[in-house]
Order: C-alpha cells, then sequence, then structure tokens
C-alpha cells in the first residue's frame, strides 16, 4: 500500500506558495528524489531525471540568466515534461519569464520557498520519503508513553483502546487507535501514525467516538511515532505460563523490521496503564544499560555460590 501525493499536499504541508499554475495542483508526485537541473541549463540532457520535482536556487537561475532569451525559453520547455510534477524555487526568487511561459504551456505548477534551496531539498525528500514509503496496516492503538512508542495489540475486546484512554489521561499521548499506519523509515526504523480519517479519535465501547484533542488538548496527541515495542494485551487463562522474570526475549517482524515484543496477561484488578507505563520505563532502563533482570539474576547465583560454600 502507497499514499499518493498531489502538489497541492506538499505545498500544505511544507509551506510552499504557489506562484503559477494553480489549476495543475492535482498532479501526483511519484519519487521523493529532488533534481537540481545545473548541467540540463547548459544544455545536457541525456539523463534528465523528468518525473523530479525541479528545485532551482539561486546557483541555477544565475546561471539562466546568462542566457539569452530564446536559449533560455528552449532550455524552459526542455525541462517541462509530461512527467515533471512542478517546480520549486527557494530563497523566495521568481522564477524567469521563459519558466512561467514554458510550465504554463505544459501545465506544470511553480511553488516558492523562503528557504535556502539545500534546507527545502532536505525538507521536501523528507516529506516524500515518509509519504511515499510502501505502507502495512495493523489492528491495535499506537501510543507514546515516556518517549517509547508503545504499539498495543490484542483480540477485539480485550481493553486496548480503553487502556490507551487511560494512559492519555495520565499525560502520555495518542498517535492512533483502531488502525495504524505503519512505514518503515530506515533498515532499523517503523513508523506508525493515524489513518487521516481517524485522527486524533479514539472509540469507547458504550461512549462512542471520542475526539482526544478536544477533551484533552494538543499535547495529548502526536501525529507520528517510531515502534519501539509491541505490547500484546491477551485474556489471563490459569492454565498458561507467563514469563514472571523477563528472561524471555521475543521480538516480531513487522515490514522487515525487528520489533522487541512484550506479553501482559490481562484480568480483572490488574491495572493495566500502570504496567505498560512500568514496561515503557523498563524498556527505556534497559536500553540504558540497566537490566533488573539480569541484576536478580547475578544476585541469585551469588547467594547459590555462597551456600554453597557452607
Amino acid at each position: 500500500m502507497k499514499s499518493n501525493v498531489t502538489i497541492e499536499k506538499l505545498a500544505e504541508k511544507l509551506h510552499l506558495k504557489p506562484l503559477h499554475g494553480l489549476e495543475y495542483l492535482d498532479r501526483e508526485i511519484t519519487t521523493s528524489e529532488i533534481s537540481r537541473p545545473g548541467l540540463e541549463l547548459a544544455g545536457y540532457f541525456n539523463f534528465y531525471p523528468a518525473e523530479r520535482i525541479q528545485l532551482l536556487g539561486r546557483t541555477e537561475l544565475s546561471f539562466a540568466e546568462q542566457l539569452s532569451s530564446q536559449t533560455r525559453l528552449k532550455t524552459m520547455r526542455r525541462l517541462c515534461t509530461p512527467e515533471t510534477p512542478c517546480f520549486v524555487i527557494a530563497r523566495k526568487l521568481l522564477p524567469p519569464e521563459e519558466l512561467v511561459q514554458a510550465a504554463e504551456e505544459a501545465k506544470i505548477p511553480i511553488l516558492q520557498a523562503s528557504s535556502r534551496t539545500t534546507h527545502v531539498s532536505s525538507s521536501v525528500t523528507n516529506y516524500l520519503e515518509s509519504r511515499l514509503a510502501p505502507r502495512t496496516s495493523m489492528h491495535g492503538v499506537l501510543v507514546d508513553v515516556y518517549g517509547i512508542g508503545m504499539l498495543i495489540t490484542g483480540e477485539s475486546g480485550v481493553g486496548k483502546s480503553e487502556t490507551a484512554l487511560e494512559l492519555v489521561q495520565k499525560g502520555h499521548r495518542l498517535v492512533a487507535d483502531d488502525r495504524v499506519e505503519l512505514y518503515q523509515h530506515d533498515e532499523l526504523t517503523l513508523v506508525g501514525e493515524a489513518p487521516e480519517i481517524l485522527n486524533n479519535l479514539i472509540e469507547i465501547r458504550g461512549i462512542g467516538i471520542v475526539d482526544v484533542m478536544t477533551l484533552f488538548g494538543a499535547g495529548a496527541i502526536l501525529d507520528t511515532k517510531q515502534v519501539d515495542l509491541l505490547v500484546h494485551l491477551e485474556n489471563w487463562t490459569p492454565d498458561k505460563q507467563y514469563d514472571r522474570l523477563g528472561r524471555a526475549v521475543e521480538t516480531t517482524e513487522v515490514m522487515g523490521v525487528s520489533i522487541p515484543k512484550m506479553r501482559i496477561p490481562v484480568k480483572t484488578g490488574r491495572n493495566v496503564s500502570i504496567i505498560l507505563e512500568v514496561a515503557a520505563m523498563n524498556f527505556r532502563a534497559k536500553k540504558m544499560g540497566f537490566d533488573a533482570t539480569k541484576t536478580f539474576t547475578e544476585r541469585l547465583e551469588q547467594l547459590i555460590a555462597e551456600n554453597s560454600q557452607h
């Protein structure tokens, strides 16, 4: 599953100002790579990446000014192909008249950015990489607990949304409820967010749909969050053995990324939200090198060794 990104959405998210071709903002972007057409302005089009956003900064525009008006128009027309999504002009600079004419002929929008060219390039690339990355959807709840991205899964009715609501009430942040969209940021990082239709919403049985931002404020929600830990809630059964010392290290693979996994039995009387808070703190402590299970094991081995000497 892949998201589509239009020029209009790009301009809205990155605060780019449409200068020309406002009626063509529905054009779609297909790649996250950016092109700065320096060689093309000099006339070399053998490997022109026409499908990329074309970014023009002070260097490119200064060079274009050295060309005659006729040559400039001819070059700009070659830059404007049916595959070209848009042009972005950095540093609040204005596009040459010939580019405006060629872009209008090809029905390509021109956007203006206020930042320097390298900053615009990195911002656009980062945004498009996240939006155009392959995605998958999981049933669960994603919350930020003490800075740890916790993906809560479990059978329907086990209490995922209620637990998330209690965590939000305690000051933690909701990212997504019911459906979590996941994409791979890099080889080691998985990022989750809510589908647009479910942004800021959580469903509580008996109450219905709750708008978390309206009830708890903007500080109670988060747009995206790296998934650090998967917590699976399951109904407690007396005939099943559960890990009591935390020695078992379980992981699960999502989109090629290995995520630590923890199973939490749920039964009447257990405060699951507090357990998840402690789980988040303990997970963070382990990442910093403090492992209570290891400490207990070392103490136990020392006690056994001392007793065996008597």
